[in-house]
């Protein structure tokens, strides 16, 4: 279907979002960004008040900087680089994220409860006019060409209508959403279960993570900071009593922790436990017509690597900028349909490797207990002095590798150089000035929107051309040279050129309002031109 056409039937809010946790706030802060209108519902009486999710990734802070959030998210977290694993026999501390991030300015995992993340965007989002409605329940939908008409369960029992151009479900694992617009989860829950605790803990040092490998599975503390100190994370015993559903006792967890720790850890004045199982699902289509699934709606895993809320707040950034063109008229059916078409991958491939890691720390099978208990002390010491292995491991879980080169939306041009990063790529970080003020190019091209980045050496880019391309395009225009004057992004020491292989060239990068690039070529730029003319803005 191609979204050009006007809706007819006059649609009261451009995107009803259903779901407030930090994929759906994150969904309604990019879209206001964009400028589309947005109603925001969740069936909950209030947000979380329990960490649940608790570390933010780089990339996920890349992305919630553009919406001047980071700085508070940041100040309120605990920084997270060094990990001590704990095996029977011995004990290895790793700084982990201190190889492979020199192109971010967060180069550590932010350990935050995810109490806080939702406070933190929910604030954002009430300044901005769009406030949570919450015990409001989504109970049916109607799509037609124009639209999606909405029936709504309000906190009175009363019911009433709402008519959107799209909805999007970013209401967790038992989605109504997706439900309604019969799309298929398939996937099931792992056997075991597992305890949660947010706890006081004695006996293992503060500002680290703590990972206990034992043949009987794992261990982990995490430093959490609020509204306790650390949270605890570990398989329940076999021969464990009491239902799932009961909250375990600070007895019960501390006589878990013993059984990896042994008894070297003691635990007091816990703020929240809970017993619970993992699930492994995926929804088969991200996108049924107008209604689409963000989130824990579109893909459940493991807690391995931290990437649950991290892949859904990227579900939304995504999404958002999509369906804001849509709302206005100007996108074409391919930008739509691109949305599955790069994030679906990408949910397969976390589930993927979610999956492995939780089959290697969880397994009851001889081999693995015996790997964990023996042959995992000696091979992880090694394994940590390899750098590159260790870059590319922490660029996987970070995320800052995801790409999209496949995309029908990544296009690059005959002319574009051999080096740096390609269409679908995310656009890297780099030190540069501007009007002589230190900075960074991320920060440069944070506005919504697109941005087209002009590198080249002083005189490559007249102002003619910028001013021209500026105004038929509507695109921020950046030049990026050696070129210390007043409109012009200075690379002081040429490091933001060799990064797009622009050293010594003439390169134009145009870079999409979720930080990936859209176009690249050389000095031509008709084709980044005809890149906005087919997929989002006509050019008069």
């Amino acid at each position: 279907m191609d979204e050009r056409a006007a809706p007819s039937a006059g649609p009261s809010v451009d995107v009803l979002v259903v779901g407030a946790g930090p994929t759906g706030l994150a969904l309604a802060a990019f879209l206001t960004a964009e400028g589309a209108s947005v109603r925001l519902v969740d069936r909950l009486p209030d947000r979380v008040h329990e960490s649940r999710a608790l570390a933010i990734q780089p990339r996920t802070l890349e992305l919630l900087a553009g919406l001047g959030v980071t700085a508070e998210l940041v100040a309120r977290g605990n920084r997270g680089v060094r990990v001590v694993m704990h095996f029977p026999r011995r004990t290895v501390a790793a700084n982990l994220f201190e190889l492979g991030l020199d192109d971010t300015a967060y180069p550590y995992l932010l350990f935050l409860s995810q109490a806080v993340t939702e406070e933190v965007l929910g604030a954002h989002l009430a300044t901005r006019g769009v406030p949570v409605e919450r015990r409001v329940e989504l109970v049916d939908l109607r799509q037609d060409a124009d639209g999606v008409t909405c029936e709504l369960a309000g906190p009175d029992g009363a019911s009433s209508r709402c008519r959107a151009r799209f909805v999007v479900g970013c209401d967790g694992q038992r989605s109504s959403v997706r439900q309604l617009a019969g799309i298929r989860f398939g996937g099931s829950a792992y056997p075991q279960t597992f305890v949660l605790a947010d706890v006081e803990a004695d006996g293992i040092a503060p500002g680290s993570a703590h990972a206990f490998v034992t043949p009987q599975g794992l261990l982990f503390f995490f430093p959490l900071g609020r509204p306790t100190t650390w949270r605890m994370l570990a398989m329940r015993r076999p021969d464990e009593t009491g239902l799932l559903d009961e909250a375990p006792t600070l007895a019960d967890v501390q006589i878990l922790c013993d059984t990896y720790a042994g008894g070297d850890v003691w635990l007091h004045s816990p703020a929240w436990t809970t017993r619970f199982r993992i699930h492994h699902r995926r929804a088969e289509h991200y996108r049924a017509g107008r209604v689409f699934v963000a989130g824990d709606a579109a893909h459940v895993h493991s807690p391995a690597g931290a990437q649950g809320m991290n892949t859904g707040i990227q579900d939304a950034a995504n999404l958002a900028w999509k369906l804001a063109a849509a709302s206005r008229g100007s996108a074409s059916g391919v930008l739509l349909d691109s949305y599955e078409g790069e994030r679906a991958p990408v949910g397969r491939e976390v589930l993927r490797f979610t999956d492995r890691a939780f089959r290697i720390a969880t397994s009851t099978s001889a081999p693995l207990r015996f790997a964990r208990g023996r042959v995992a002390p000696i091979l992880v010491p090694l394994a940590l002095r390899l750098a590159v292995a260790r870059s590319r491991g922490v660029r996987l879980v970070t995320e800052l590798d995801i790409r999209y080169r496949d995309s029908a939306l990544s296009v690059d041009a005959p002319e574009a150089p051999r080096h740096g990063p390609r269409a679908g790529d995310r656009v890297p970080d780099a030190r540069v000035t501007v009007d002589g003020r230190p900075t960074s190019l991320h920060h440069v091209l944070g506005s919504p929107g697109f941005h087209l980045l002009l590198l080249g050496p002083r005189g490559a880019w007249t102002d003619e051309t910028v001013m021209a391309r500026a105004s038929r395009s509507g695109v921020a225009v950046h030049r990026l040279s050696d070129d210390a004057r007043a409109g012009v992004v200075h690379d002081v020491d040429g490091t933001a050129r060799r990064l797009f292989g622009a050293d010594g060239g003439v390169v134009h990068v145009l870079v999409r309002p979720d930080g990936y690039i859209a176009h690249r070529g050389g000095a031509n730029l008709a084709g980044a031109e005809a890149w906005l003319t087919e997929h989002v803005m006509p050019l008069d």
